[in-house]
Formats: C-alpha cells, sequence, structure tokens
C-alpha cells in the first residue's frame, strides 16, 4: 500500500492512500467519543457530531449540506465510543472543496443558538425511535449492565434530560477539554499528487492552534456477571450473553476476533447460526460481536426468537461456548476461519471509504499502519492451543451476564 505521512507542527497527522478511480475519499478523526463526557454531558459528543453541519462563520447549515451536495459529492459523521468522525466522498476534482469544507465544520462550527433548540428535536425523536427498537436498545443496555457506573457503559445518544440541558457554553466547554490536536488525524484515499495533498492538508489544517488536553483516563473495571430479565411486551424475546473482553493493545484480540467468526460472525456458516437457525429455525437472527476499546472491550451474543424457544436458545449457545472451551479447533476449521477474517478485510478495503477510515483510526490508536501482509502474518500465527486459551477467558459459564427482553 502506498501510504504518504504528514505531520503539522500542531500536531495533526496526515496519512494518504494513493487509489485509482474518478472517487476520492477524505475525513478527520478525532480520539474523543462519549465516553469522555461527564455525566450531566451525556449525548454531547454525538450532539456535536450533528452540530458541525449546522453553521460555521462563514456558513449556514444550508450552504454546508449544499457545498459537495452541489457538485455530486457527499458529506457524513459519526460518533463512537471513543472517536468522532466526519468525512467526504468526491468526484476527485473537487478536493480542494471538499478538504476546506471538512476543515471549517470541524474547527469553525460556530453552534448557533436557534440551531442547538432545533437540533435538541431531533436527537430527541432519534432516541425515541432507538427505544422502540428493541433488538438495537438491548446492545446498549447490556453495556449498562456489564460497565456499571462507568462512562464506556453509557449509550452514545445521551438521554433527553441530558439532551434538553445542552447549550452552546457546555457544548465549547466539552471541546475545550477533549479536542486536542495531537489526537487528530486526516485521512484520505483517491487520485492526487503527493505533493498537492500535502498542500492542500497545510493550507487547511495549519492555522488551527495548538491545543493540548488531558489524556483519556485508563480505568480498571471491576465487572460482576449479573443475569437480567425486563417485560418489553415484544412478539420476540431478546437475549444477550456476554463477557468483558480484551483491549485494543491485548495481543489475544486477534484470537478472540478468529473465535468471534467461528462462533457467530458474519459468515452464515458460524456454529451459532448452524446451530440456533438453520438446523432447527429457532432464529431469524443470530451474532455475536466483539468490540475493543482503549482500555477495556466486550464480547457478546445477540438473538431473537419466540418465548417458547428461548431456554433451548440460551442452552444451545452456552453448549457451542463450552465446545469451544474444551475442544481445540480442528485445522480444517482454522484454516477457514482464518481465510474468512482475511476475505472480510480484504473486500472491506476494497470498499475505499472504509479503507480511508481504517487507516486513520489506525493511525489515531496505534500510531502506525500495518500492511496487509503483516496483518495476515497475526492471523496466521494465532494457534489452535491459543483459541482454547482464550475461549476459556472469555466463554467460562460462570464469568457470562445474560440480559433478556420478555
Amino acid at each position: 500500500m502506498d501510504l504518504i505521512f504528514h505531520t503539522l507542527p500542531n500536531g495533526i497527522r496526515m496519512v494518504h492512500s494513493a487509489s485509482p478511480g474518478d472517487v476520492a475519499y477524505c475525513g478527520i478523526i478525532i480520539n474523543t467519543g462519549s465516553r469522555d463526557e461527564l455525566a450531566d454531558e451525556h449525548g454531547i459528543a454525538h450532539f456535536i457530531e450533528h452540530m458541525f453541519f449546522k453553521g460555521t462563520a462563514k456558513r449556514k447549515a444550508y450552504h454546508i449540506l449544499s457545498r459537495l451536495e452541489d457538485v455530486g459529492g457527499e458529506i457524513n459523521a459519526y460518533t463512537t465510543k471513543e472517536e468522532t468522525a466526519v468525512y467526504a466522498s468526491f468526484m476527485r476534482e473537487h478536493y480542494s472543496r471538499a478538504i476546506e469544507l471538512l476543515a471549517d465544520i470541524f474547527f469553525s462550527s460556530s453552534f448557533p443558538a436557534a440551531e442547538i433548540e432545533k437540533e435538541k428535536e431531533v436527537v430527541i425523536e432519534e432516541i425515541n425511535s432507538y427505544l422502540d427498537n428493541p433488538a438495537e436498545y438491548i446492545f446498549d443496555e447490556f453495556e449498562e449492565l456489564v460497565f456499571s457506573g462507568q462512562p464506556i457503559g453509557r449509550n452514545i445518544l445521551g438521554e433527553r434530560k441530558t439532551i434538553r440541558h445542552i447549550n452552546r457554553k457546555k457544548l465549547l466547554e466539552f471541546i475545550s477539554r477533549n479536542f486536542s490536536t495531537d489526537q487528530i488525524v486526516f485521512c484520505s484515499t483517491g487520485k492526487i499528487a503527493p505533493r498537492e495533498i500535502i498542500r492542500l492538508f497545510e493550507k487547511h489544517f495549519s492555522p488551527v492552534p495548538s491545543r493540548s488536553c488531558e489524556k483519556r483516563e485508563i480505568v480498571k473495571y471491576n465487572y460482576l456477571p449479573v443475569s437480567v430479565e425486563k417485560k418489553h411486551n415484544t412478539s420476540q424475546n431478546h437475549c444477550i450473553i456476554g463477557n468483558t473482553a480484551f483491549n485494543l493493545h491485548d495481543r489475544r484480540r486477534m484470537g478472540l476476533f478468529i473465535l468471534n467468526n467461528i462462533l457467530g460472525g458474519q459468515g452464515l456458516n458460524s456454529r451459532l447460526n448452524m446451530s440456533l437457525r438453520e438446523r432447527r429455525g429457532y432464529a431469524y437472527n443470530v451474532e455475536s460481536m466483539y468490540n475493543p476499546y482503549a482500555d477495556t472491550g466486550l464480547f457478546a451474543i445477540y438473538f431473537g426468537t419466540d418465548s417458547r424457544n428461548l431456554e433451548k436458545c440460551i442452552d444451545l449457545t452456552h453448549r457451542e461456548l463450552k465446545k469451544l472451551c474444551d475442544v481445540p479447533v480442528g485445522s480444517v476449521q482454522l484454516n477457514k476461519a482464518r481465510n474468512q477474517i482475511k476475505g472480510y478485510l480484504l473486500r472491506s478495503y476494497d470498499n475505499h471509504e472504509n479503507m480511508m477510515l481504517s487507516l486513520g483510526k489506525s493511525l489515531l490508536i496505534f500510531e502506525k499502519i500495518e500492511s496487509i501482509e503483516e496483518i495476515f502474518k497475526k492471523i496466521d500465527a494465532v494457534t489452535a492451543d491459543e483459541l482454547k486459551e482464550t475461549a476459556s477467558v472469555i466463554f467460562n459459564e460462570p464469568s457470562l451476564s445474560t440480559l433478556v427482553y420478555k
């Protein structure tokens, strides 16, 4: 992969990957998310993401939205528990327009009071929509149970009462406390001369004043397994079973990614999908996930099923977990799992927007970008014994928490 790196005196970093084609992508990612909120700021990181589109010192909301859309491009944003990003896709001749716009909304948003009041209602409707979908809401409530009392456990959208108390002063206070320039990465992929992408980066990002904020606190989590049932009067029962897991810097996380894929990852041939859906027809949707964070992680299994099959599904899930704890994965299945992970990674990188964001996040979190060959070596190095050891740590039944909506 042909990569270009550049760092400004203010600490903002750039990574660019050359790619062919007429469409280009670029974005800004900062190492700040919902876990960096104080209790009375719950939802403010996501709210700031919305407000990036509501006005700057020189643009009103309509002009922000129209700037790229008028030339066939698109601008978007997202917030996670540990990062915030704004990014764009556009025809490559509009590189200058896209970079200038992203820099303007990220560093010069004016947060007009009238727009703040309007956007409160939009976000509250987003929360209401989310609360009406138990298959989505249960994931966040499970994290709140597992990480009880910790900022990482709070959902990203916030609560209606905290959203209603947001004002411009609070937005600026959060940015001042968390938006450190050495925790910002500009990422790009497209067909542009190296000298030109560096020139545009310097032109629009060099004027940003250097800002250093306190580093995120690394937390020691005191996890205690819990089992909770809640009445939701839904047509399906929804269930999540899971445990805390390895953080982003733990060498064992590659093994857990492979185990997650074997158990309930993207493939329809995963063990849980075959056991609960294909063989018995107990569930339409069954999946597992592994989310690593800076200082912890979460592994969880989700399925939705009819009430008469709930206990059967729970029992079958525990059986599959126990198998992985007790019996080493065979060499044939291990090779298949490795190849699946490699295929997912290559397909993800085939989407240049995904690749651009992945490069930015890798530089932001790990301060380096591994080649595909280096990642494949790590995948191939995971052994069946390591998988069994990892399964015994994460899938150990007494350590598992369960949340059920009935």
